[in-house]
């Protein structure tokens, strides 16, 4: 059987069968996510972390491209939260498809984000544009996060700045030798506890 899916619904035949059958379907995306522990290739801030440790400069090939970036325990928080609603007894308003991204102030150019990430590692850090091109790239994402904050009341907790903070920190931990599964529970203790205030 085919499953067409268009603008994040479910055909009606599948949402009457998932209802029957007491199941609560939602889904969910993030704006860009960063963090501790990214090793991707041609990702900004695994090649900026990459580049740094090795004392080179950051090549960046699109420095006015425009990214809603946020730490990943951000929408992780989000998706546990949308996870407990849709387990709740009136969970089957939840079903359906959410956002979670930073705030508006938050979704800046990749030379801002390579400009902090320099001023946060120290040293002779810096970054240059490469002007390489490489494959096209929209020049302005965003994500409208406002559903999930109105409905689900969930917020991102950590600034840009902040969560560039973090992950510089805990690079720079992690290549000095600490665990990463230390560094990932100190830095989920550390949301938590940002989390309860």
């Amino acid at each position: 059987m085919g499953l067409a899916v268009s603008r994040g619904r479910f055909p009606r035949r599948l949402r009457s069968f998932l209802a029957e059958q007491g199941t609560r379907v939602a889904t969910a995306r993030a704006g860009n996510v960063i963090g501790g522990g990214d090793w991707a290739k041609d990702r900004l801030i695994p090649d900026c972390i990459a580049a740094l440790a090795d004392g080179q400069a950051i090549a960046i090939r699109n420095p006015h491209a425009t990214r809603p970036w946020q730490h990943v325990l951000e929408p992780l928080s989000g998706y546990l939260m949308l996870a407990q609603r849709l387990y709740e007894q009136s969970g089957d308003r939840f079903a359906g498809a959410w956002n979670f991204g930073p705030n508006p102030s938050d979704v800046q150019p990749v030379s801002w984000v390579a400009d902090r990430m320099v001023e946060r590692w120290g040293s002779d850090a810096r970054w240059l544009d490469s002007g390489a091109g490489g494959p096209h790239e929209a020049r302005l994402l965003a994500i409208d996060a406002a559903k999930a904050r109105a409905e689900l009341g969930w917020r991102p907790l950590l600034s840009l700045r902040d969560a560039l903070s973090w992950t510089v920190d805990w690079a720079q931990r992690h290549g000095a030798g600490e665990s990463a599964k230390g560094l990932v529970f100190e830095q989920i203790e550390m949301y938590e506890a940002l989390a309860a205030l």
